[in-house]
């Protein structure tokens, strides 16, 4: 009998990737902007601050598995947590800063987060909730700002006096690679937000995969801008591929619109860059009124929704700029695939095109399959149907503190998108099998809607489907069941949804209808609304732009 001869206990932990950029590509940079210049830090300096950071946060009595949670932008600082927090055995949960306070607190308690690194700039946020956070022993703030916002009932430290009062050469302790490593939750599209737990070994591979040629192919002459929100999904692991490649990242810190995203590229030459499609139309929209320079960008990529045909080509024709399609989820870590096209299709072509629009290209090292709704796996020909499933080494395999077992079939997940699969390995998703709006690359639950509207003074019933928009690709459109005799406002409903949940959540659509269209089991049938809107049978009232 023959064995392995290779070190196959070399663990695959987060620490590798920060000491390989650290030693390897100790000169590339963080740039973080500031609106109108950067301030720079390299690789091996980051890689210090962590140390002083992890030095920090055992002081304060963070241990092997504790969570510090992040309410951060994209910037070095938060990079620094990235890193800092796994490697010292500990769990980084990045909290969404547009979630509405009750939701996050509803998540920071779930995950049982101790400590919170904060942004000055989002104090308000964060103080608007904190006396809900009851598991939080302690705020780190990073940047100049009121620390009462906080209050004085737990303590406040700030970011730069912590890392300043320690020395680097943080002796980290050895982490199993399957040990957890950063958290984040799902949007909540069906129920309440559902936590995904990451581990080392799965963040190390998905690092690896994401920056093979057929996904980004960053190298060490790459300067990535991220402006994926690092509370997104570990920003795409962009971060963390980075630290692999050696390609510096860009970081854009709270200015987030086309203005400052555009003057940040011209400054400092970005040659990569993701985002959903609602950022990259910003971007075109602010072209069409001012001059803006795209020419370092070498490629960009876009997921979280499917980005319109027009858009895409706009971008190519106007800019020379290629944007390639790409899919992931939470439960994915995230990405999936990307749509890069055949090597037999001619670049420029309207066909190249038509590839870079697909979902995405099965992606080396995870499986996929499609369901049909008996059971059956179906063909990967392009023209079978089905529920799409995925497995791998950076695929959830259950939630953390939540029972879900409807979502997972057999070891493999059950991703929720209905679509085909060809014979090369490119996926179209053509549908959901949840009714769930996908807006701006964000999840809006139809449901959670639905449920509120009918709490709303004088409805009777309502659905909530998704309608095409120019601007965030998906909207949401209430249609409304007004109690006999009440004279429902549209503008009213939707003062009436405002804190209850976010407010891009918030439909600006609405149409009132006699009765809902039901199925014969008593459901919502909103196949007949989506075909009565695109019909034009439903009168359809806006209530803001």
């Amino acid at each position: 009998m023959i064995t392995s001869t290779m070190q196959d206990d070399f663990p695959l932990t987060i620490h590798l990737i920060l000491e390989h950029g650290r030693r390897v590509y100790g000169r590339s940079e963080v740039v973080t902007w500031a609106g109108d210049s950067a301030r720079r830090a390299t690789y091996a300096e980051v890689a210090d601050n962590a140390e002083r950071l992890a030095a920090a946060l055992a002081k304060l009595g963070v241990g092997q598995g504790d969570r510090v949670a992040t309410f951060c932008w994209n910037t070095q600082e938060h990079l620094e947590a990235y890193y800092a927090v796994p490697c010292m055995g500990a769990v980084l949960h990045t909290l969404n800063i547009r979630l509405p306070g009750a939701q996050l607190a509803q998540i920071a308690n779930h995950a049982e987060d101790k400590i919170v690194i904060v942004d000055a700039t989002l104090l308000p946020l964060l103080a608007a909730v904190a006396d809900q956070l009851t598991t939080v022993e302690g705020y780190i703030v990073v940047g100049d700002g009121d620390l009462s916002a906080l209050g004085d009932a737990k303590p406040v430290y700030r970011y730069a006096d912590l890392l300043g009062a320690e020395q680097p050469g943080f002796d980290w302790p050895a982490v199993d690679e399957r040990a957890p490593a950063s958290m984040c939750y799902t949007s909540g599209t069906t129920g309440d937000p559902k936590g995904v737990v990451y581990s080392h070994r799965s963040t190390v591979l998905h690092a690896l995969a994401t920056n093979s040629a057929s996904v980004t192919g960053a190298t060490e002459a790459d300067r990535v801008l991220t402006f994926v929100p690092m509370f997104h999904v570990n920003a795409w692991g962009i971060p963390f591929g980075a630290f692999f490649s050696g390609a510096s990242l860009h970081m854009p810190g709270p200015y987030m619109m086309p203005e400052g995203i555009c003057a940040f590229i011209r400054s400092e030459r970005s040659t990569l860059a993701s985002a959903v499609p609602t950022i990259w139309a910003g971007i075109l929209a602010y072209g069409a009124e001012h001059e803006i320079d795209l020419s370092s960008l070498r490629m960009g990529t876009s997921g979280g929704a499917a980005m319109p045909r027009s858009l895409m080509a706009a971008f190519e024709q106007k800019y020379g700029l290629r944007i390639i399609q790409g899919w992931g989820m939470t439960e994915t870590s995230p990405v999936g695939g990307m749509a890069h096209p055949p090597a037999d299709v001619e670049l420029g072509s309207p066909e190249e095109l038509d590839w870079r629009l697909k979902s995405g290209r099965v992606i080396a090292g995870m499986q996929m399959r499609i369901v049909h709704d008996t059971g059956d796996v179906l063909p990967w020909d392009g023209a079978a149907v089905g529920e799409i499933e995925v497995r791998g080494p950076w695929i959830t395999g259950s939630y953390y503190r939540a029972d879900v077992p409807d979502k997972f079939d057999d070891g493999w997940l059950r991703t929720g998108d209905i679509g085909t699969i060809d014979p090369r390995g490119f996926y179209q998703i053509t549908d959901r099998s949840k009714d769930v709006i996908k807006s701006g690359g964000e999840w809006i639950s139809s449901v959670e809607l639905e449920n509120l509207l009918a709490a709303a003074p004088g409805v009777l019933e309502a659905a909530v489907i998704g309608i095409p928009d120019e601007k965030w690709t998906e909207r949401p459109l209430a249609c409304v069941v007004p109690r006999p005799g009440e004279d429902v406002d549209p503008a009213a409903l939707a003062g009436f949804l405002e804190g209850k949940v976010a407010h891009w959540q918030v439909p600006e659509y609405w149409t009132f209808i006699g009765e809902v269209p039901k199925t014969t089991v008593g459901k919502f049938d909103k196949k007949v609304l989506r075909a009565q809107h695109q019909a034009g049978a439903l009168r359809v009232e806006r209530t803001r732009d």
